[in-house]
């Protein structure tokens, strides 16, 4: 194994958690017949390796330089409160959103729903089949939003995958009914070109706007065609969900975005957006865009407007997800080289690839510019077996502080500070040893969220993580309380 520094291991042993016990699970369905997961959903998670990598990375554990397969090792500031594995579904877990006392879980094969008025034992309240990947996932009042970005036969929760070139494929936003948090009810479907891979909420009193990312246009494609160059807007009315339609598909990129190789090669050719982050407060939006980052207005939420737009054809693959500050006054990009599906936290890829970029966002108005400022990656050992990158995260609400925690799929939980633009800094961790050494498998969280005192992780292949931060620049945080975080779209956590 290769590392990106050699200084002896910073971690405390412990053994793996047991599950939280006396977990009752019940699988509803969401549509007239049963359904199965369906294993076209989701991606080849494993790669083979070479013999002299399997024995680097056996080597690393036995030297302690990494944990062991599937050991919990976390900084003395963490403490892992509890783990609940995958139960009925068994696809791969995603993002996270949070209600009240309610955890609303993503995965390829559907959602799941735990209570988590006791975070040290989460109870499963519902699990749902709805397969379509990657089941990107939000909520808003009532109403769950659900994201398929795979194409299926049909908008039902009993669908089957269907080729993208066959006209009445389908692909786009489901939405749900949460009122019984026991029992969900699917109430409308809007398709959207090309999927929906991401969405971001708008939420306004009487209607909830959804602006949904997808991406990779084909002319072979009926409902996916070049050129794909902005989002799709779905207004939603509260009161009559299934009325939900696409009000506009604004124009982002306007001259095609980033042209990608060869004339940038190793980064991705922009043809719509990845992820978008709102902070509705501010009238701000930051998108990542596969090879481009925009900071736009969302003053007129059917109509954003294009403020700043940036590129780093140096070190970013993959423009991939948006953090802003709570004085929206910096973004953090973050970089998704390998697609989620590569060990980039090595010596071999370097500190600034596979990594976070941190911009400050000067001047004012519509002249606002963002200005690159740093890099941050974490820097402990990883081995080659471990699919590793910057990944999703979100603020931890302190005054006059800008912290971060973050996943970084098999690189685990970090928590960090960016509060210097120009030196960023890891400040508690948590993470898994790798799950083989002779296989690149698909683990680790997907999101790492701070949400009412607490961390929450949703593994790929673990489960659902429940953390707890114990130390005095992130101890403020603990008296900031929301009653629901969709974290892209941020909250104003002091002007309440």
């Amino acid at each position: 194994m290769t590392s990106l520094h050699t200084t002896p291991v910073r971690r405390r042993r412990l053994g793996v958690a047991a599950a939280a016990a006396g977990l009752f699970a019940t699988l509803l369905m969401a549509g007239p017949a049963a359904a199965t997961p369906d294993p076209g959903d989701a991606p080849a998670s494993r790669t083979d390796v070479s013999a002299s990598q399997e024995a680097e990375a056996t080597a690393a554990i036995r030297s302690g330089e990494i944990p062991g397969v599937d050991e919990i090792v976390h900084s003395s500031n963490i403490s892992h409160l509890a783990n609940v594995p995958k139960d009925a579904l068994q696809g791969l877990n995603t993002d996270l959103a949070f209600q009240g006392k309610y955890a609303f879980a993503g995965n390829y094969d559907g959602f799941r729903i735990f209570d988590i008025s006791n975070p040290k034992v989460p109870r499963t309240v519902a699990q749902v089949l709805c397969p379509g990947s990657q089941n990107d996932i939000s909520v808003s009042g009532n109403l769950l939003f659900l994201s398929t970005d795979s194409s299926r036969s049909d908008n039902s929760c009993t669908s089957t995958t269907q080729p993208a070139t066959e006209k009445s494929s389908w692909e786009g936003m489901k939405v749900f009914d949460i009122s019984d948090k026991r029992n969900p009810k699917y109430v409308a479907a809007v398709e959207t070109a090309c999927g929906s891979h991401t969405h971001t909420l708008v939420p306004e009193r009487k209607n909830v706007y959804v602006y949904v990312s997808s991406y990779s246009p084909n002319e072979t494609f009926p409902d996916c065609q070049p050129p794909h160059d902005g989002i799709s807007v779905i207004k939603v009315p509260r009161k009559s969900p299934e009325d939900a339609r696409i009000v506009n598909f604004p124009v982002l990129f306007p001259d095609g975005g980033n042209p990608g190789g060869p004339a940038n090669p190793g980064v991705s050719k922009t043809t719509g957006c990845h992820d978008i982050t709102v902070l509705p407060s501010k009238d701000l939006a930051a998108g990542a865009c596969m090879g481009d980052g925009l900071l736009f207005s969302i003053k007129d939420p059917e109509n954003p407007k294009i403020i700043d737009r940036v590129q780093d054809n140096v070190n970013f693959a993959f423009w991939h997800s948006a953090t802003f500050n709570q004085r929206a006054d910096k973004v953090v990009f973050t970089d998704e080289l390998g697609g989620g599906g590569a060990a980039t936290c090595n010596e071999e890829i370097g500190p600034k690839r596979g990594a976070d970029g941190i911009y400050d966002i000067v001047g004012k108005g519509d002249h606002r510019k963002l200005v690159f400022r740093s890099y941050f990656k974490i820097d402990r050992p990883q081995a080659d077996t471990e699919v590793c990158v910057a990944h999703n995260g979100s603020i931890i609400p302190v005054k006059g502080r800008d912290l971060m925690v973050q996943a970084w799929y098999q690189g685990g939980v970090s928590v960090w500070d960016f509060t210097d633009s120009s030196h960023p800094k890891e400040i508690g961790f948590f993470e898994r040893g790798p799950v083989s050494t002779d296989e690149v498998t698909t683990a680790g969280p997907w999101s790492a969220y701070y949400y009412n005192g607490y961390i929450y992780s949703n593994d790929i292949a673990k489960g659902f993580d429940v953390l707890k931060i114990d130390d005095r620049r992130t101890d403020p945080a603990k008296r900031v309380r929301t009653d629901e975080l969709n974290v892209q779209t941020q909250p104003d956590y002091f002007d309440r």
